[in-house]
C-alpha cells in the first residue's frame, strides 16, 4: 500500500500498516512522540488512533503534542482517565459525556447515588492522585466495534441511564467502545495508544451542567481538568493561568470602572459606566470614520421585529435555541393598537404572531435595501449600524463581556452585484485588519468557516450557491495575501464566512472579526436590482463586523493589553495632579487647554498627598500624569510621568504647548492617521 505525507512525498508500506508503522518508517523518534494520525481519504479528513490500519492511498499526517489534533487526542484520553478515577473513588457514579476542549477536557457526572454526592476543591488532590496512579499502569486504549444490543446490555448492567440515552441516537454498525484498564466507555475516539504519556494532571474547576444543555433535565457536575506529557509543561501552564487571572477583564473592568453587571438588571446584560462608555465610543468613532472613508451609510433599526421577519430570514426557527422567547400576541387574529390590518401576512395560516428581540441586524437591513427600486448603477449599497442584539445564552456559559445576552455588533451589510463581490469582500478583510493592527493584535489566523457536508439540514440555500460562496471567500483571501485554514461546520446557517481567530498576549485564541458571504437572504427576501440588460436579478449580500461585538472585543482587548490601553483609546488619557490646593487653578487651566484640543483629561483635586494621587493614577493605568506644584505653576510647565515605563516613567518638565502637540501626534499615530 502507498501513503502520501503532507509534503507530497510517498511511503510504501505493507498492507494493513498502521499510523505507528508509518511513523517508524520515518524515524524512531517520531514514533515515540506520535500521539495520533490525521487521515485524509476520499475527500474526508479525520483524526484516528495511532494503531488503526491506514487506508491505501490516503494522505496521512503524524500528530504529536505540538499539533492541535495530537493535543485533542491526548486530552480526550485524559477525560477517560478522569472517568476511570471517578468510578474507582465514587462507586455508583453515573457518567455523561467527556470531551476534549480547547484548554483540556471535562467530564459530566451524576454523583447523586454515591456516598459523596457533592464535590469541592478539597477533593481535587485525591482525584489527581488516582489519575496519576492509573496513568502509570500504562493501560492501552483498545477500540472495539460492538453491536447496539451488546452496548445496551453493557450499560443496562451498569445502570447508566445517560449512556443508554446516547445509544438511542446511534445505529447498529456505528457504535464503538474504548477500554483502558478496567474502564469501558461509549466513544468514537480518537485516543492515544496508552495512558503512559499522561505524566501530569490537574483538576481545574467544577461547574453545574444540565444534561444535554436542557434546563428541564438533571443538573450534572462538570469536572474540568488538564493534562500534559511533562510536569514542566503543567507548571508553565499554571503560571500562564495566574497571569491570566491578573489580566481577567472582569477584574480590570471593576478596577478601571469600565462596566458592571446587576442581578436586578439580569445576568449577561452589561452596563457601561462613564469611563467604559468613553472607551466604547472611542472605538465606535474610530470605526465610523473608517466606514465613512469607505462609502458606508449609517442606519438605525429597532431592537425588535415581527416573527414573520425572522421566519423569512430563517433565524426563526433555525436560531431558536439561542433566542429569547418571542412576545406572542393573544390569538392569531389579534392586531396591535393602531396597526394597519393589511400589513399582516399570516392571519389565516395558524402560525403564531408576535415580536422577537432581534438576534441579528441583517433582516432589518434587507428591508432598508428593499424600500425602493435599485439599479446596478446604485450598487454597492453599504449599510452600517452599531446595533444591539440579544441571544439567550445558557447561564453557565456567560462570562463577563466575552459571553453575554445583550451586545452591540459593529454590523454592516453590503448589497452588491456578483462582479463586485470579490472587491467588496477584500475591502471588508482590509478594514478588519486595520482594526486589528490599531489594537496591536498581530497574531491571528483567518479561518474559512464552511458548512458541515454531513449535516446539510442545518443550512438554508442550495449546494450550488454554497459552493460559489465558499470559493469566492477562498479567492478573496488569496488575493489579499492572508493565509487561511478551513474548518467544516462553523458556517452561519445562511452562508460561509471568514472568521479572524486572534491570539492574545497569553497565547489564547479568540474569534473576533468576521466577514460573511450570503446568497440566501437576498433570495428569501426577494431582493433585486435591474441589471445592464433591464433584467431583475438578485444582489449578493456581505455581512461584515470587524470588532465582532463591542463587548467581546473590549473584553479580549483588556486581557490582551492587561488594561494598559494605548493613548488614543484610553478613556482618560491625561490626569493632572496638583501637589497642593494652591495649584488647582493652574491645573484646571492646563486641563482645559488639553481638553480644547480634543484630549480626555481629569484633574485630581482631592486633598491627598501627591504620592497617593500618582499611585491611584497608576492603578487606573492612566497613560499620562502631569504633576504640577509651585515651581511648575511659576514656570508655566508640567512634570510629565508616563504609565508603564518603569525607570523611564519620569519624563521631566515640559511646556503645556509642546506636550499638547506631542500627545496629539501620538494619538494620530495610534489611529494610523499620522
Amino acid at each position: 500500500m502507498q501513503i502520501t505525507l503532507p509534503d507530497g512525498s510517498a511511503r510504501d508500506l505493507e498492507a494493513g500498516a498502521t499510523g505507528r508503522d508509518l511513523a517508524l518508517s520515518i524515524s524512531p523518534g517520531l514514533a515515540r512522540a506520535a500521539l495520533a494520525v490525521e487521515v485524509t481519504d476520499g475527500g474526508t479528513t479525520e483524526v484516528r488512533d495511532l494503531d488503526r490500519p491506514l487506508p491505501d492511498g490516503a494522505t496521512v499526517a503524524i500528530l504529536t503534542w505540538e499539533q492541535e489534533g495530537g493535543k485533542q487526542a491526548f486530552w480526550h484520553s485524559s477525560a477517560h482517565l478522569l472517568a476511570e478515577a471517578l468510578e474507582a473513588l465514587y462507586p455508583g457514579v453515573k457518567l455523561g459525556i467527556g470531551p476534549a476542549i480547547e484548554t483540556g477536557f471535562y467530564y459530566d457526572v451524576d454523583l447523586s447515588e454515591t456516598d459523596h454526592p457533592v464535590l469541592s476543591s478539597d477533593d481535587f488532590p485525591a482525584i489527581e492522585k488516582k489519575m496519576t496512579e492509573l496513568a502509570r499502569r500504562d493501560s492501552r486504549f483498545e477500540r472495539s466495534e460492538i453491536s447496539k444490543a451488546d452496548a445496551v446490555a453493557h450499560f443496562e448492567a451498569k445502570a447508566d441511564p445517560y449512556k443508554l440515552e446516547l445509544l438511542d441516537g446511534l445505529e447498529d454498525g456505528e457504535i464503538t467502545f474504548y477500554q483502558q484498564g478496567g474502564f469501558t466507555d461509549l466513544c468514537r475516539g480518537p485516543h492515544i495508544a496508552s495512558t503512559k504519556p499522561i505524566k501530569a494532571v490537574k483538576v481545574m474547576s467544577l461547574a453545574g451542567a444540565y444534561w444535554r444543555g436542557d434546563e428541564s433535565r438533571p443538573q450534572l457536575t462538570r469536572i474540568y481538568g488538564v493534562s500534559f506529557p511533562k510536569q514542566k509543561l503543567l507548571e508553565e501552564y499554571l503560571e500562564r493561568l495566574e497571569l491570566a487571572k491578573q489580566r481577567d477583564h472582569r477584574k480590570l473592568g471593576k478596577e478601571l470602572e469600565l462596566f458592571m453587571f446587576s442581578d436586578k438588571v439580569g445576568p449577561g446584560l452589561p452596563i457601561w459606566l462613564p469611563r467604559g462608555a468613553r472607551l466604547r465610543e472611542t472605538l465606535v468613532n474610530f470605526l465610523k470614520d473608517e466606514q465613512v472613508r469607505r462609502g458606508y451609510d449609517p442606519v438605525v433599526t429597532p431592537h425588535i421585529g415581527r416573527l414573520d421577519l425572522f421566519r423569512t430570514s430563517g433565524h426563526y426557527p433555525y436560531y431558536s435555541d439561542s433566542q429569547f422567547p418571542p412576545m406572542l400576541e393573544s390569538g392569531t387574529a389579534t392586531i396591535p393598537h393602531g396597526e394597519d390590518p393589511s400589513s399582516r401576512t399570516h392571519e389565516d395560516d395558524g402560525e403564531e404572531q408576535g415580536y422577537l428581540l432581534k438576534p441579528m441586524n441583517c433582516p432589518h437591513h434587507t428591508q432598508i435595501y428593499a424600500r425602493k427600486p435599485r439599479s446596478y448603477r446604485d450598487l454597492p449599497v453599504r449599510l452600517a449600524e452599531f446595533g444591539t442584539v440579544y441571544r439567550y445564552e445558557q447561564s453557565g456559559e456567560l462570562g463577563g463581556l466575552t459571553r453575554v445576552r445583550g451586545f452591540t455588533q459593529d454590523d454592516a451589510h453590503v448589497f452588491c452585484t456578483p462582479t463586485q463581490v470579490k472587491d467588496e469582500f477584500k475591502d471588508a478583510i482590509d478594514l478588519t485588519m486595520v482594526v486589528l493592527r490599531a489594537l496591536e493584535f498581530e497574531d491571528f489566523t483567518a479561518q474559512v468557516s464552511l458548512r458541515d457536508p454531513s449535516n446539510t439540514e442545518k443550512y438554508i440555500g442550495d449546494a450550488e450557491q454554497w459552493d460559489a460562496a465558499e470559493q469566492a471567500i477562498r479567492q478573496a483571501a488569496l488575493e489579499v495575501g492572508i493565509e487561511t485554514v478551513e474548518v467544516e461546520g462553523e458556517a452561519a446557517f445562511y452562508g460561509p464566512k471568514l472568521d479572524f481567530m486572534v491570539k492574545d498576549a497569553l497565547g489564547r485564541s479568540w474569534q473576533l472579526g468576521t466577514v460573511q458571504l450570503d446568497y440566501n437572504l437576498p433570495e428569501r427576501f426577494d431582493l433585486e436590482y435591474i441589471d445592464e440588460n433591464d433584467d431583475r436579478v438578485r444582489p449578493v449580500m456581505i455581512h461584515r463586523a470587524p470588532f465582532g461585538s463591542l463587548e467581546r472585543f473590549v473584553g479580549v482587548m483588556l486581557e490582551h493589553t492587561g488594561g494598559n490601553l494605548p493613548l488614543w483609546l484610553a478613556p482618560v488619557q491625561v490626569q493632572v495632579l496638583p501637589i497642593t490646593d494652591d495649584q488647582n487653578d493652574y491645573a484646571a487651566a492646563v486641563a482645559g487647554d488639553l481638553e480644547a484640543a480634543g484630549l480626555r483629561v481629569e484633574v485630581d483635586t482631592r486633598s491627598e498627598k501627591v504620592g497617593r494621587k500618582i499611585r491611584d493614577a497608576e492603578v487606573q493605568k492612566t497613560p499620562v500624569m502631569l504633576i504640577v506644584g509651585k515651581n511648575e505653576a511659576h514656570a508655566g510647565t508640567v512634570s510629565v510621568r508616563r504609565h508603564g515605563l518603569g525607570d523611564a516613567s519620569d519624563q521631566g518638565a515640559q511646556t503645556p504647548d509642546a506636550l499638547r502637540q506631542a500627545l496629539l501626534d501620538e494619538v494620530a499615530s495610534g489611529l494610523g492617521r499620522a
